[in-house]
């Protein structure tokens, strides 16, 4: 085969080896085989091009007849190609014209409106100057206040800087105005300061609204700030002596009321003229002046109340003021000549209530400055301010965007301001100082004194001592006071230390008194001097088992009285006050201290006293009974009624004196401690006898006389859930003979409370 063949045949037969490389003969012999193969394909497909000559001469036939037509649109297509671009040019030539003239009137106007703005600059400087030199202050801030609102550009410009200096101004237009700005920032400063000496409200209020239409909006809340606070100082002090106990507190009160009336009576005259939340500028001055104030009033009360010297008797006294659970609440009690506790309780009021007057006035101010653009942030109860454009005057705007130079400050959270002060922080620390370790020894004091003094109180049915109504009377008066003090953490602090305090002091000392009659009455002997002594004991341990259940109901009910309590919303923010009510809530957590100590009491008193006795009610009711009955034996079984009537002589023994000595919620549960103890001892004991069908009905008669006296006893609920297998019983045994048991058991729809085989053997007992 040639090279050319070779070099132009398609990829599919190239050779796998180049002709030129071959050394043997097979290798030359199968090479010329595949040529051989390409040569017979290349020829076949010619031959099938050759054979589609037609198909291609008709093509190309169809494409000659096209040819004149694409001609002629080639023509025609140069021709309109002529005409086009002629116009084009045309319109190119007047649209690039026309663009020229608007490029040119929009720098025209440009230049005009900044000649017009550097013409009105020039004129608002020099109307400023005439204006100053007049005294028209009015007049002379709305000039200021029209070049101001100028673009800042335009004021610095070199045009500007070139046009309007004149021969009696000649510095630039920016530095003349600031320095008119400047002039009349002193002016304004010194008629307002001379207003606010001389009480001129008209003088005062004229002033005041100038600063801001000259920029100088802190300055003029500055000086607004200072006017206020004098107000504050010049107030006359209080003329009662120190020795009263209402003294620092109504000191206190006169300061924070003054300042309250004050940014009531103030904070509308800011907003109109300088805008909603400037007046936290000015709070923040009279803030300053309270933390003055407070701090003095403080250290007087400390030092004319001997405080640190009562704080240090209340450390060295019979209570540690910072218990802990292992320390035992029956400690020695000593009269204190030195500390006496209505001493105490003076101060704590009269600290709950300094605290109390400033958690109110912390209150009002947050209130007072939250109006639509606060916005509350219910999780934290943090304020937000939240800014708004100015309203008050149009070219403010202006000043604000283009002059920042001319300044305005940023709105403070109002709440964080207030509790950073130092005020807030005082009332912290005499609060945590001074308040909880002495309200601390105070309740702890009561109640150990409330235990030492305990006595029955035989006027009340039934019979409980006085310790519950002293504690919980003292408990609601403190828990009130922390309640009045107004402080959230310290609210929080006291919660927990008087939960405590009611769990190991309170509930812990009836407890060590139970386990005292309780040993008493164990080492009773017997004989008619330990009956009698035996029935004191019982007398007394069932007194202070209804110390427990009063002070369960007792807590709950303070509970409930203190979650209404008129101070939650006098004192606390809004978004602080469900926190509260949910911690005087946790105070029902000592309900369950209380129930657990009487729930082992009960327990302890049944077990001593009845059960030995109910051993044997059972046997004693059943003796000589016998429900293998005849007609004659029924009825006079029906007639004598003995079972009920032993049942009731035997039930009224043991429980004689103890249903009046008790509390309802008390007896109740002895009641059911009884049901429980001989519910299952007269089930088996009905499993050991027989009963013929009459005999039947009279256990069932029997039954229901003794279930419906003990319901008549109390409001225990329903007995029948106490003797539910009984009755269950009762039911096999009445079955009629002829009735299966499978079927009963299965179709009666009762709710079993024993197996299938357990119900042939009760069935099994009829006879």
């Amino acid at each position: 085969m040639s090279e050319s063949i070779l070099n132009t045949a398609p990829d599919d037969f190239q050779s796998p080896k180049d002709p030129r490389t071959l050394t043997s003969l097979n290798e030359i012999l199968s090479c010329l085989s595949w040529y051989q193969s390409a040569e017979t394909e290349l020829s076949n497909s010619l031959t099938q091009l050759l054979s589609n000559r037609q198909s291609i001469d008709k093509s190309l036939q169809q494409l000659e007849v096209l040819v004149p037509r694409l001609d002629d649109l080639q023509i025609e297509a140069a021709n309109f190609s002529i005409k086009v671009s002629a116009t084009a040019q045309t319109a190119e030539r007047v649209g690039g014209r026309v663009r020229s003239l608007d490029e040119e009137m929009r720098r025209v106007g440009e230049a005009a409106e900044r000649v017009g703005q550097v013409m009105e600059l020039k004129s608002s400087l020099a109307q400023l100057q005439s204006c100053i030199e007049n005294q028209d202050w009015e007049s002379a801030a709305r000039c200021c206040a029209r070049a101001m609102s100028l673009p800042f550009a335009i004021i610095s410009g070199p045009f500007a800087e070139s046009v309007v200096p004149t021969a009696e101004s000649h510095l630039p237009p920016a530095q003349t105005l600031q320095a008119a700005r400047e002039q009349l920032l002193s002016i304004f400063k010194s008629h307002f300061e001379e207003a606010s000496r001389s009480r001129d409200a008209a003088a005062t209020t004229r002033y005041f609204k100038l600063f801001p239409t000259i920029g100088w909006e802190a300055e003029g809340l500055e000086a607004y700030a200072s006017f206020v606070v004098d107000l504050v100082r010049v107030r006359a002090p209080t003329s009662a002596k120190t020795s009263s106990p209402l003294y620092f507190v109504t000191a206190l009160t006169a300061l924070l009321e003054s300042v309250a009336m004050i940014v009531d009576h103030h904070q509308p005259v800011v907003d109109k003229y300088y805008g909603a939340g400037k007046m936290t500028t000015v709070i923040k001055r009279l803030l300053d002046e309270c933390d003055r104030v407070v701090r003095l009033t403080l250290d007087s009360w400390r030092e004319d109340r001997s405080i640190k010297r009562k704080l240090l008797d209340v450390a060295n006294s019979s209570f540690s003021i910072a218990p802990t659970r292992k320390q035992s609440s029956q400690v020695s009690s000593q009269d204190d000549d030195e500390l006496d506790p209505r001493e105490i309780d003076k101060l704590l009021s009269e600290i709950a209530g300094m605290s109390g007057r400033w958690f109110l006035f912390r209150k009002f101010l947050v209130e007072q400055l939250q109006d639509e653009d606060v916005v509350e942030d219910a999780q934290s109860g943090r304020v937000t301010p939240v800014s708004r454009g100015s309203d008050h005057e149009g070219h403010q705007s202006q000043i604000d965007n283009n002059l920042n130079a001319w300044g305005s400050g940023i709105q403070p959270d109002l709440l964080q301001l207030v509790e950073s002060s130092r005020s807030h922080q005082e009332f912290d620390e005499l609060l945590a100082t001074y308040y909880v370790p002495m309200e601390t020894w105070y309740m702890r004091t009561i109640i150990d004194k409330a235990h030492r003094l305990s006595s029955p109180d035989f006027s009340q049915s039934p019979v409980t001592t006085t310790t519950p109504d002293d504690v919980f009377y003292i408990l609601k008066t403190v828990y009130s006071r922390v309640l009045s003090a107004g402080s959230l953490k310290h609210i929080e602090r006291m919660t927990d230390l008087l939960k405590d305090f009611m769990d190991h002091d309170y509930a812990g000392g009836i407890k060590r008194k139970l386990d005292d009659v309780y040993r008493t009455a164990a080492n009773t002997g017997g004989g008619g001097r330990g009956e009698k002594s035996e029935r004191e004991c019982r007398t007394s341990f069932i007194i202070l088992l209804n110390d427990l259940d009063l002070s369960s109901s007792h807590m709950e009910r303070l509970t409930k009285d203190l979650l209404g309590h008129q101070n939650i919303t006098q004192l606390f923010l809004d978004a602080e006050q469900s926190h509260v009510k949910r911690v005087i809530s946790s105070l029902t957590g000592s309900v369950a201290k209380f129930r657990s100590t009487l729930k082992a009491g009960v327990e302890q008193l049944f077990n001593q006293l009845m059960r030995p006795k109910l051993r044997t009610l059972i046997p004693d009711v059943f003796k000589d009974i016998s429900y293998v009955l005849d007609e004659d034996s029924y009825n006079a079984a029906e007639q004598y009624d003995v079972v009920r009537k032993r049942f009731v002589k035997t039930w009224e023994g043991l429980v004689d004196g103890y249903k009046d000595a008790f509390t309802d919620n008390n007896y109740r549960m002895l009641f059911g401690l009884a049901l429980d103890v001989i519910a299952r001892p007269w089930e088996k004991y009905i499993l050991t006898l027989h009963f013929s069908e009459l005999g039947a009905v009279r256990f069932d008669r029997d039954l229901r006389s003794i279930m419906a006296y003990l319901s008549s006893q109390t409001i225990f609920g329903d007995i029948r859930e106490k003797f539910v297998r009984l009755q269950q019983i009762s039911s096999l045994l009445n079955l009629d003979n002829e009735e299966d048991v499978d079927g009963f058991y299965s179709g009666s729809g009762i709710s079993w409370s024993f197996s299938l085989q357990d119900a042939k053997n009760v069935v099994a007992l009829k006879v």
